[in-house]
């Protein structure tokens, strides 16, 4: 072949030569088109919520929950999956509304529940749930949805069967919901299912249709009770601050009466201290101005009868009044 070159004229090696450059620049070409191509593979866009686990030959590498354009190794080298992991989920059980014969059995079995007390009682819930380890809900578990709605059941029927009927239907509803939701984030995340719970609510608690109407009558008793506690403790509400009230004025004026009385006795005590100093200094003449004055403060009030001397044979006649007062 060198032979063959070298018998060629000057014209036909630049032909070759220049057919052997553009041979060589398509096949570059071509090569950076594919790897351009497989490299565009790697490009991916996640929404707001979104998240992707990143898997090199099978081995989790990365979880992107951050929305926008990533760029990973394209595929083969590197697989991805895209999941849905801020979107709020849920899951009901049982059924809603009376319970008649167009119920379904499978509804209808999944609400009935047994209390501690040896009661029957139709409990309908919904859970409401997030996916909080993407690769964990993936990969972890075969169907994220079926293993919640297991646990949310078995939880349920374990706090239902602690609990007696009446608490169940009025009076530990709040606290069955707490006490399920807690327990169910225990059982999922002892399977490493990657799943968090937002909410467990109780719908609708209903005792069966053949004891409904009995049932409905303790309720209405047992709200007939309330009321009249409630107005009892609205009476007593009432009554207290306004016998406080009283007893507090009635106190003031104990108070007020006792310190009139201490002043009273206190300016008696000193006025005849005053006397007995000035007694002391005149005996005669105190005891006289003394007697005057009890005389003045005395006789206004005293009615005088007056009898002519030369008649003391005769009874006098002296009409006497009530409290021994003579009548005028």
């Amino acid at each position: 072949m060198a032979s063959d070159e070298e018998n060629l004229s000057a014209d036909e090696k630049v032909q070759r030569s220049v057919s052997r450059s553009l041979g060589n620049a398509v096949f570059l070409l071509v090569v950076v088109a594919l790897l351009g191509g497989w490299s565009a593979l790697g490009f991916f866009t996640l929404q707001p919520g979104q998240a992707a686990v990143l898997l090199r030959f099978g081995r989790h590498v990365a979880t992107i929950e951050q929305a926008g354009l990533h760029w990973t190794l394209p595929p083969p080298l590197v697989l991805r999956e895209v999941l849905n992991a801020g979107e709020l989920r849920n899951e009901d059980f049982g059924f809603r509304g009376r319970e008649d014969e167009n119920t379904p059995r499978q509804q209808l079995l999944e609400a009935t529940m047994q209390t501690s007390d040896n009661n029957i009682v139709r409990v309908g819930f919904a859970v409401q749930y997030r996916i909080k380890d993407p690769f964990a809900a993936r990969f972890r578990v075969a169907n994220p949805q079926a293993v919640v709605r297991d646990a949310a059941q078995a939880s349920m029927r374990e706090v239902v069967g602690r609990e007696t009927v009446d608490g169940v239907l009025r009076e530990r509803r709040a606290v069955v919901t707490a006490e399920v939701g807690s327990l169910l984030q225990e059982i999922l995340d002892s399977y490493d299912a990657g799943i968090d719970i937002d909410k467990v609510q109780l719908q609708d608690v209903q005792p069966p249709a053949p004891v409904r109407s009995a049932f409905e009558d303790v309720v209405a008793a047992t709200q007939d009770a309330n009321r009249l506690v409630n107005e009892a403790e609205g009476y007593e509400n009432e009554l207290i601050p306004e016998a406080r009230g009283e007893a507090k004025e009635r106190l003031e004026a104990a108070y007020g009466y006792r310190d009139a009385k201490i002043a009273e006795s206190t300016g008696e005590a000193e006025r005849f201290r005053a006397i007995a100093a000035e007694y002391r200094k005149a005996p005669e003449v105190t005891r006289k101005r003394l007697y005057l004055e009890t005389m003045e403060a005395i006789l206004p009030e005293v009615e005088t009868v007056i009898i002519e001397s030369g008649t003391a044979q005769i009874l006098p006649y002296l009409p006497l009044g009530r409290n021994g007062r003579p009548q005028p």
